[in-house]
């Protein structure tokens, strides 16, 4: 898998956007980019260092996922609760990753779709 590949994996989802919203902090972040679906994060990669992506979970799903994968860790940011990191070119399969990713967008969609609709 390439940055390449993988944006276009999530962008193919329906009403994903991406921005790099965290470079006003800093200029290391630039790098970050960041997939939307309703105006919420559900992914984050580093386009220059793409070795992880970061994806929004549940908790009982980040449990499932860490005993099936040694290749998952926190995410580097810890304010972000409920998201795990999937370290590449471990254990973690690319059609793995994809289905998380996916995962990841279908929690998001779903939890602010229930909102709007309120």
């Amino acid at each position: 898998m390439n940055i390449e590949e993988f944006r276009d994996f999530c962008l193919s989802m329906d009403g994903v956007t991406e921005k790099t919203p965290f470079g006003k902090f800093a200029r290391r972040f630039d790098s970050i980019l960041v997939f939307y679906v309703l105006d919420h994060m559900f992914c984050l990669v580093d386009m220059d260092y793409f070795t992880s992506v970061t994806v929004k979970s549940t908790s009982e799903e980040i449990e499932d996922i860490r005993m099936e994968y040694s290749s998952v860790s926190n995410p580097l940011n810890k304010s972000l609760r409920y998201w795990i990191q999937l370290n590449l070119n471990g254990d973690i399969t690319d059609s793995d990753i994809y289905r998380l990713v996916k995962r990841a967008y279908d929690i998001v969609k779903a939890q602010y779709t229930r909102k709007r609709k309120n």
